[in-house]
């Protein structure tokens, strides 16, 4: 009986860890989709640094 609990403690334990890994790749995800939607650009920013920095094109 004795293996059996433990089987069961490291199971349970086994399943708390991965659903608060879950959750943590929930909340990335919903972290990045909110700051890419103040944006108003799902594709991520184009930087407008200088445009002077190139020569014209030929």
């Amino acid at each position: 009986m004795y293996e059996y609990e433990i089987y069961r403690s490291t199971s349970a334990e086994l399943i708390r860890r991965a659903d608060a890994e879950r959750e943590i790749g929930r909340v990335r995800r919903a972290r990045r989709a909110a700051r890419r939607s103040g944006r108003q650009d799902p594709e991520g920013k184009v930087s407008q640094g200088d445009h002077s920095r190139f020569a014209p094109a030929a």
